[in-house]
């Protein structure tokens, strides 16, 4: 039987089961647990959860928490995520957005200055800059939603590393001078960060009380450990005293949304990833469905990523202006999800010519930062868990409310504060992502599942606008058969509909092949290349953190990117009486 035949059977098959049966045939059991996350101390806190009686939903909790104390320059509890929940139980999949939401004050005409320019410090600095916070909300409805444990315990391992202290690395360390004067700015901030009297330093033991005292007050209350009383009356006075605006009333009404994931077919796949606001599912549904019309095991690699790249081009020009907050504008998400669309614009895709990106009518495209964090779990019941939270840029807005140890976001800037007008990486957005009160910024953050009958994966990465397509080019690669540590260290490579470029890490493409590119007619932004305008391409992109489950031997596999020192990928054969949800 021929492949494309077998693979036609297989996508039968797949539809007629129900999702139970054909998520890791309902009976199977993974052999153990496998968690991948940008910091060991996270990864490690997650199989202690797991020891204790937890499930993937309580384990992710755990990493999600401690990833905001070992990783604020990357994330925290004033920032926001987005949570991709499989019940091996029930079959479900659910998507958690805790997305921030713009302050009702938080209005375009607040990011202009005097003379009526856009204020790019307003943007991405200070109380203004930050948007109400959803990532605690996310983990108290994990926790009391899908959790096994309570929040005293999820969360423990947070506190006590809080209080504690840990080892500042040289990231955290590096970020903090790229950022040091706007996080000086504000007394709050520098209470926790020179606290010893001076910057972070490589190896420094960081401690936060304040935060531990957060996290706590979080366990014991909940969502109103958060969002009323203390933490709720600090986090708005220090904001306002700032010169921002907002209020306990839009603290105390945060609410996370549960939205029905994307979901489509790639090959013998089935992908089940992020909805709006995130732009990523959309994206990664018109990009696999234009490239299933090739089999691109067949190419050479010059003609393959000619067309990954096209296929890239067409969905970032469709993200630009139809996507962001469904509560707030209409998403046509079932026709950018079609296959018939897909099918359409590959007739337009030329096998060997790269297409003008001004001929694909519109503007610039919106970007986002590149520091946030992603990981992956899988625990013994086949829940799993794949989780990408954020404060937008390097140490969000720099402003931490005193007394809290909480660091805001600066997820404004994600929103189009001016149509037309670039965000701090110099790429511009429209009204469909324009602010509003209560509206959630649009995003990039792409977690997600790849099912088929041998392998279930979960992945997912930091990355700005690249996040969409460093999943892509993972999802590429574990159906081109490779295993979870290959796919995190995969060479990356982007394009974004505008600037009309392809960007690569280094050694991405060897010289054949950059120029092969360059014949179809393709402009290249390699590392250190200043020529196009830009920033120059940088030297290594993302975090990616992936786990597998399988199924053809029962075996785990965990890959957490070697571009990240600090990062840790692990199997383990714990948690086989856990799973399921609380009863």
């Amino acid at each position: 039987m021929n492949r494309i035949l077998s693979l036609f059977l297989a996508a039968a098959l797949l539809a007629a089961a129900p999702l139970s049966a054909r998520d890791a045939r309902a009976d199977a059991r993974p052999p153990g647990a496998a968690i991948a996350s940008a910091h060991a101390l996270a990864t490690e806190a997650g199989f202690e959860t797991l020891e204790a009686g937890g499930n993937a939903f309580d384990a992710a909790v755990t990493v999600s928490a401690v990833l905001s104390v070992v990783e604020p320059i990357s994330s925290g509890l004033g920032g926001g995520g987005f949570f991709l929940l499989h019940d091996a139980r029930s079959g479900r999949d659910v998507f958690v957005d805790a997305r921030e939401t713009a302050p009702a004050a938080a209005t375009s005409e607040r990011y202009l200055a005097a003379d009526g320019s856009f204020d790019r410090d307003r943007a991405i600095n200070g109380p203004w800059s930050a948007g109400i916070p959803g990532l605690p909300a996310g983990l108290v409805h994990v926790a009391q939603t899908y959790g096994r444990l309570p929040l005293s315990v999820s969360l423990a391992p947070a506190i006590r590393i809080a209080r504690e202290g840990f080892p500042v690395y040289e990231r955290m360390a590096r970020g903090y001078e790229m950022r040091r004067e706007v996080m000086e700015r504000y007394p709050g901030t520098r209470e926790v960060f020179l606290a010893g009297g001076a910057p972070p330093r490589v190896g420094d033991l960081f401690r936060q009380p304040d935060l531990a005292r957060t996290l706590e007050l979080l366990a014991q209350h909940g969502h109103d450990g958060f969002y009323r009383g203390e933490v709720a009356r600090k986090l708005v006075e220090g904001v306002n005293a700032e010169g921002g605006q907002w209020t306990l009333e839009e603290l105390a009404s945060y609410t996370v949304k549960e939205r029905e994931p994307v979901r489509f077919r790639y090959r013998g796949w089935e992908i089940v990833t992020a909805p709006p606001p995130s732009s990523g599912g959309i994206a990664l549904a018109q990009m696999l469905q234009i490239l299933q019309g090739w089999e691109l095991d067949r190419l050479d690699e010059v003609q393959r990523t000619h067309l990954v790249v096209e296929s890239m081009r067409r969905a970032y020009r469709d993200r630009t202006f139809h996507l962001g907050d469904p509560d707030f504008v209409k998403v046509p998400q079932r026709l950018l999800t079609s296959p018939d669309y897909a099918a359409g614009l590959r007739a337009t895709i030329h096998p060997a010519r790269a297409t003008p990106s001004e001929l694909l009518s519109g503007e610039a495209t919106p970007l986002e930062d590149e520091d946030t964090t992603h990981f992956s779990i899988i625990d013994a019941q086949g829940n799993r868990a794949a989780v990408t939270q954020t404060v937008n840029l390097l140490y969000g807005s720099g402003l931490v409310a005193p007394g809290t140890g909480v660091l805001l976001n600066n997820e404004m800037d994600d929103f189009a504060l001016r149509p037309g007008i670039p965000n701090a990486f110099g790429v511009m957005g429209y009204d469909a992502n324009a602010p509003a009160p209560g509206k959630r910024m649009l995003s990039s953050m792409t977690p997600t599942f790849m099912v088929s009958p041998e392998r279930v994966a979960v992945l997912g990465t930091p990355g700005g606008s690249r996040i969409i397509t460093m999943v892509l080019l993972g999802i590429l690669g574990y159906d081109a058969g490779l295993d979870a540590q290959a796919v995190a260290a995969l060479p990356r490579y982007h394009h974004q509909w505008m600037p009309d470029r392809i960007q690569a890490e280094a050694g991405a493409f060897d010289p054949d092949v950059a120029q092969g590119l360059r014949d179809l007619g393709h402009t290249l932004q390699l590392p250190g290349d200043e020529a196009e305008g830009g920033r120059g391409s940088s030297h290594v992109w993302g975090n990616l953190q992936t786990v597998e489950w399988r199924l053809s031997d029962n075996s785990l596999g965990a890959g957490s990117d070697p571009r990240n020192p600090v990062g840790s990928g692990a199997t383990r054969p714990v948690g086989a009486a856990a799973g399921g949800r609380r009863d």
